[in-house]
């Protein structure tokens, strides 16, 4: 069982940036592909980025394309999230989670997760 711990959140202003971070602790981050999912008030958890194991493969929401990047360190047991452009829209609770490496493809439904961290939340502002 992997333990998850999401950290970089915070209050930016429209057009800012954010590095959002999940580090992972029990198990190794390289057993598991691993996603950011994102939940504003009153709405459904939403599917953020993805990427496969070994990082050779990532998958976007059509929202985030061209502003956000999911990366992996496996050496170092962390997942980020780097948030270009942010806009106001963007605020919301952020989560990493973890699904089996076997997988095929990149993971975009919450119910392909096993694992889930607390949450980091983000504001911005206009």
């Amino acid at each position: 069982q992997v333990q998850l711990v999401e950290s970089g959140g915070g209050s930016v202003q429209a057009g800012g940036s954010l590095r959002l971070s999940c580090a992972a602790s029990g198990r190794t981050l390289s057993n598991y592909a691993m996603g950011w999912f994102r939940q504003a008030p009153g709405k459904e958890r939403e599917f953020v980025a993805a990427i496969t194991w070994r990082g050779g493969s990532t998958g976007y929401a059509d929202f985030v394309k061209g502003r956000f990047t999911i990366s992996r360190d496996n050496a170092k047991n962390t997942l980020y999230l780097q948030m270009n452009s942010l806009k106001p829209e963007d605020t919301a609770v952020y989560y990493c989670a973890a699904a089996p490496r076997s997988i095929v493809g990149v993971p975009t439904l919450p119910s392909t997760y096993d694992f889930w961290g607390q949450g980091t939340p983000v504001t911005v502002s206009s």
